[in-house]
């Protein structure tokens, strides 16, 4: 930072003293110049007068709740970020604030680290890393990361990207139950797919490295923080490109209708925002393979492409299926990979239930079958099964953190498989 007339203002709103006192001397010793207010009117003539930065909003005020002033704020000055904090937030208060245009909210008591970090992003100061914690230091400029540099030589040097704008959703959690929702943030060059909670203190890269378990979704855990059924949601970001984004969830991304093509309208409603930093692809290197339980297996060899190709042969209703995907760009996924839904069977739902899986299956939100027939919808397509089984290979193989060049086989293998096959490929390139 330069001298406190050049450095940016930062208006802190809060009725509780020893916050704003502890949250200015934080921002002093930072270099930033504070400015205070208990109440909304304050605030409001602090923003007329001296025309800050950004904004550090309570949601608890005692006059103006927080989501009043912050509506205020924006229709008074849509251009500055406001940061919402509370010390009873939610992931939902959360959802709602970032609607009405906050940048990002953060709970009590507040972390140093992802208070600053949180700041840094606001006012454009620091591009984010995806290291050990989010506080990690920034990459010297021009250089790449320690997770882009390996097998840099291998593959066309695409460019990264984020969204354009924050974006919000909210739905059922699939095996929680829960109703959850989902706040995206734009993240800048070399920052990769990062989830966390509401706080922005401790998040878990979306790398293979992470997996805490594959038993009928995948999910990531990294230091307290656990996010379940992260496959769909990959599998879009992979179709789409999107190599930098900060997911703000609890718990387990929603299921939506059992397919992705929901997130991909809301991947497209944010828009798409090409980066000047590089994204080494992945090239597979040689044939892998993954055999299990005899006729299961999973298998990768070099091609001039991403493809996938799925073979399955279950009981009726199911019976033999078979498609392959070839990837032509983020159209060639959203027509033909997105709109296939998550499947189970009738006879199963008990023995998932006492696993404390599928509290949240709905008629509305998978294929279920009984032992003759679909019973709850019509398929969307003739081999939605198969289609299926791609939407999670493609979101599991987004766990090697870059684009992938390969031809992909599977033959009746599930999520297990997958992350075996890509821990085999990430040991064999030394990825």
């Amino acid at each position: 930072m330069t001298d406190k007339a050049e450095a940016p203002t930062i208006l802190v709103v809060d009725d509780e003293d020893d916050i704003r006192e502890s949250v200015r001397e934080i921002l002093n010793d930072e270099g930033y110049r504070v400015i205070e207010a208990s109440d909304a009117a304050r605030a409001l003539d602090a923003l007329q007068r001296d025309h800050p930065c950004l904004v550090l909003l309570d949601i608890w005020m005692p006059d103006v709740d927080g989501i009043g002033l912050l509506k205020e704020i924006k229709n008074r000055e849509p251009g500055i970020n406001v940061i919402m904090i509370s010390g009873h937030g939610n992931i939902h208060t959360a959802v709602t604030a970032t609607k009405y245009g906050a940048f990002d909210f953060l709970e009590k008591p507040l972390s140093l680290d992802g208070l600053l970090l949180t700041i840094h992003r606001a006012l454009g100061e620091i591009p984010a890393t995806r290291g050990e914690d989010p506080s990690d230091a920034a990459q010297t400029d021009g250089e790449l990361p320690d997770f882009l540099k390996s097998g840099v030589n291998s593959g066309r040097r695409l460019k990264q990207s984020t969204l354009r704008k924050s974006v919000v959703f909210s739905g059922q959690g699939l095996h929680s139950g829960i109703k959850t929702g989902v706040i995206l943030h734009p993240l800048p060059p070399n920052s990769g797919i990062l989830f966390g909670g509401i706080s922005a203190d401790a998040t878990v890269p979306a790398l293979v490295d992470y997996v805490a378990s594959t038993g009928y979704a995948t999910s990531l855990r990294r230091k307290g923080i656990v996010v379940r059924t992260v496959e769909h949601f990959l599998a879009v970001l992979h179709g789409y490109g999107i190599s930098n984004l900060l997911v703000k969830v609890q718990g387990e991304i929603p299921i939506m209708d059992g397919s992705a093509a929901e997130f991909c309208r809301l991947i497209e409603e944010a828009g798409v925002e090409q980066q000047s930093e590089v994204w080494p692809e992945i090239v597979v290197d040689k044939p892998y393979r993954i055999s299990a339980n005899g006729e299961e297996y999973i298998s990768v060899e070099p091609a001039g492409t991403l493809g996938v190709r799925y073979i399955m042969n279950y009981p009726k209703p199911v019976g033999a299926q078979e498609y392959t995907f070839i990837y032509r760009g983020p159209n060639s996924f959203k027509e033909e990979i997105a709109p296939a839904r998550t499947f189970g069977f009738l006879k199963d739902i008990e023995m998932l239930e006492k696993l404390g899986l599928v509290n949240g299956g709905r008629l509305s939100n998978c294929i279920l079958l009984d032992n003759e027939k679909v019973i709850n919808t019509e398929l969307r397509f003739p081999d939605e099964f198969a289609r299926h089984k791609i939407l999670d290979i493609m979101g599991d193989f987004f766990l090697l953190g870059r684009p992938f060049r390969g031809m992909i086989t599977a033959h009746m293998t599930g999520h297990s498989d997958n992350i075996a096959l890509l821990r085999e490929i990430k040991r064999g390139m030394a990825l």
